[in-house]
């Protein structure tokens, strides 16, 4: 199986990566959960998938999509982080991760991860994209902090370039939708992927998180494209 699915796009400048568009398992992986699990928030961005599809195809653009579940590998972290192969997510215990022994992080990471962020690199070099965009879904409300409620229907995160996310906020603000500055939370604590391969070489992105709930149902992906295309298109050419 690939790692990734790479969408072919004509149009020029922009470049879509999406880390958790898949809840798929290996046959060979046993995780030991529920596989009820796999389409929870945990083990997938739900309604990214369909979005970025959407999205792509609107825009014109190529397109880079995770075919694994971040519950094997989460790509959107460093390899040396604890967290790149969950033991734990959001008060689930992933049994197949906590035993994993040393080598078997290696060979997961070795398998999924490095050749993931490889084609994106390879990409970025080959098309030479004037702004990376990347797509992701965040859950109203987290198990683990059940009081705090995440109220924003998008958040546009950033480390330390934020060109492209000031844009974007402004854009979504004006048209009325409730938008997060750096939040559900910040990208200076996560932007694993934007750091890597944006910020690294100076290239302004968007890091979009739209709220799950939104985007369950076919209405309302075809919705957030119709918000999300214009204010990247937008942004874009902002920059210029």
């Amino acid at each position: 199986m690939s790692v990734a699915e790479f969408i072919e796009g004509q149009a020029d400048g922009l470049l879509l990566v999406a880390d958790h568009a898949s809840n798929h398992v290996p046959d060979d992986i046993d995780l030991g959960i529920d596989p009820a699990l796999l389409d929870d928030h945990i083990a997938v961005d739900i309604g990214i998938d369909p979005l970025a599809r959407i999205v792509a195809a609107r825009l014109g653009c190529p397109a880079i999509l995770a075919r694994v579940s971040r519950l094997v590998v989460d790509l959107h972290r460093h390899e040396h982080e604890l967290a790149a192969i969950p033991p734990v997510s959001d008060g689930h215990v992933v049994p197949g991760n906590t035993d994993l022994h040393a080598e078997g992080r290696e060979a997961r990471i070795a398998r999924f991860y490095r050749p993931y962020h490889a084609l994106i690199e390879e990409k970025v070099e080959a098309l030479k994209p004037a702004m990376l965009f990347t797509l992701h879904s965040f859950t109203p409300r987290l198990r683990t902090e059940p009081d705090k409620a995440r109220p924003w229907e998008v958040g546009l995160l950033y480390n330390n370039d934020d060109r492209a996310a000031r844009i974007a906020i402004d854009r979504l603000r004006a048209r009325g939708i409730p938008t997060g500055d750096n939040e559900p939370y910040s990208g200076k604590l996560l932007n694993a992927t934007m750091d890597r391969h944006a910020e690294s070489r100076g290239l302004p992105y968007l890091a979009i998180e739209v709220r799950q709930d939104l985007i369950l149902k076919e209405a309302g992906v075809t919705r957030w494209a119709d918000i999300l295309v214009p204010v990247i298109r937008e942004t874009h050419d902002a920059l210029r």
